[in-house]
């Protein structure tokens, strides 16, 4: 597509022309083109039917319509701007490719007969959803006002929550045909401006026609890493989280049409830690906070580590002698696994596609007719159901719904070589693990800090919910310009 300037001509004609042309009026139904005359000049009106405020635009067309020939004999659009159009949000552009592409993001755009500039009016009123707790996020205690996807709505949302004069909120677009509007949020005064920089130039770098999956393919532009499915960002759709970690120094992308905002550069930690531990006293905080740590730690070992030992029942002490059942059935235990672990990510699924009327027949189908029925016919047994159902607990206690997913293929690859190796190769699986994300950076921010390389202070806030007002300095990674948090 073309995006070299195109000047706009003194003739009125040559760009309407070009902007009829261009755009397709012809074709396009809720594309509106108006010609108008206001004192003895034509002018041509442009606005997306679907964006646009009318009672804004009858407002102003009612004071152009007072305008006399004297009135723009010289200086029209200053006069214009400054003086006859009623409304606060006006600019000036002399590009008509810029012109189409204010049109397209919802301005209306007034083309004015013998100028060289023309008017854009941003009459835009977003179709929304209003603001509700997000699904993943929620919380006993606390705000239930969840980002939308209209990026003004959202930067609304930090802001409300923000009153820094050097939060920063700079716009870019991304993608030559959807040209989808982008915030790059973070406090000046805080944020590392070299980390400001290098996202901002990836984010003008990206070449793509369009951003098909929003901020998820802005994530595979930028961070890479295509086979460690661990993820490299955060996202979160509470502003009060967002605004947590603007203030630590944190950068955050807002893209336009989804609810999720990116949250970079993040660590392994960041995406164990979740909203309600800072809702509760500090203790209880802590508390749910290694509840929490139990559930991921068994959702990534506790089946292979079962296994293991059901197999190996020389590796067990006498008093464990109980673990592995007594008989294992037709299937071998590794296969049943396999089926177990196949069934609840079709499960998954179904539920995700299933409308909520049906949702719960949908749990009774699983707990009776297929849970029930496997064991009894042989399937399955009935450990390998119990140890299965506390790792998938395990995972959906996982705050990061990324990180769960990351780790659920993490332990399956941990059974099948516990399998193929026995105890060697769970040590070795485990060991290869742990070097991926101790050697994974992402934007030159260890994966596994504070824990490699190892700062026992932030270490010490990581494991345990510190008492906010103890909290006197930022995170030393973000490399922040204000280090003491008061």
């Amino acid at each position: 597509m073309a995006t070299t300037e195109v000047p706009i001509s003194k003739k009125f004609s040559e760009n309407i022309d070009y902007l009829l042309k261009e755009m397709h009026i012809e074709k396009n139904f809720d594309i509106i083109y108006r010609k108008l005359e206001y004192g003895g000049k034509d002018f041509g009106l442009f606005f997306v039917d679907g964006f646009a405020k009318d009672d804004v635009l009858l407002l102003i067309m009612r004071e152009l319509k007072r305008l006399t020939s004297s009135d723009l004999r010289t200086n029209t659009i200053d006069k214009l701007v400054q003086t006859f159009i009623p409304y606060i949000e006006v600019e000036t552009t002399e590009d008509l490719e810029e012109v189409i592409g204010q049109i397209l993001a919802g301005q209306a755009a007034l083309i004015v007969d013998g100028c060289t500039q023309a008017l854009l009016i941003d009459i835009r009123e977003y179709p929304v959803r209003s603001p509700e707790e997000p699904d993943i996020e929620r919380v006993v205690r606390g705000p239930r006002d969840g980002f939308v996807e209209t990026i003004v709505f959202n930067c609304t949302l930090i802001r409300r929550r923000i009153r820094d004069r050097s939060l920063v909120m700079e716009y870019i677009q991304v993608g030559k045909r959807s040209q989808t509007d982008i915030a790059l949020a973070y406090i000046d005064s805080i944020a590392d401006p070299e980390l400001v920089k290098r996202l901002k130039k990836q984010l003008e770098d990206i070449d793509v026609s369009g951003l098909s999956m929003g901020e998820k393919t802005l994530e595979e532009f930028i961070f890479g890493k295509n086979l460690n499915p661990y993820p490299m960002v955060r996202y979160s759709e509470r502003a009060d989280t967002c605004a947590v970690h603007l203030q630590e120094g944190h950068v955050l992308i807002i893209v336009d049409g989804t609810p999720s905002v990116m949250i970079c550069p993040t660590t392994f930690w960041h995406h164990l830690q979740h909203a309600e531990e800072y809702r509760q006293k500090p203790i209880v905080g802590a508390f749910l906070r290694w509840v929490r740590f139990i559930a991921v730690a068994a959702s990534l070992f506790l089946l292979p580590l079962w296994y293991l030992f059901a197999t190996n029942q020389h590796l067990l002490p006498a008093s464990l002698k109980f673990i592995g059942p007594e008989e294992v059935g037709q299937i071998p235990l590794f296969w049943q696994f396999i089926i177990a672990e196949i069934g609840i990510e079709v499960l998954r699924m179904a539920a995700i596609h299933t409308p909520n009327a049906l949702a719960t027949a949908l749990g009774l189908v699983a707990a009776l007719l297929i849970g029930e029925i496997a064991v009894e016919v042989g399937l399955l047994t009935s450990e390998v159901i119990l140890y299965l159902a506390v790792a998938v607990t395990g995972t959906f206690a996982t705050p990061s719904y990324e990180l769960s997913l990351a780790n659920r293929i993490s332990r399956l690859l941990f059974l099948i070589s516990t399998a193929i190796f026995g105890l060697y190769g769970l040590i070795g699986a485990v060991l290869l693990w742990f070097i991926l994300l101790a050697s994974t950076k992402t934007l030159n921010v260890p994966y596994m800090w504070p824990l490699i390389p190892f700062n026992a202070k932030a270490m010490f806030v990581v494991l345990f919910r510190v008492p906010i007002p103890m909290k006197l300095e930022r995170p030393s990674i973000l490399n922040p310009q204000d280090k003491t948090n008061d």
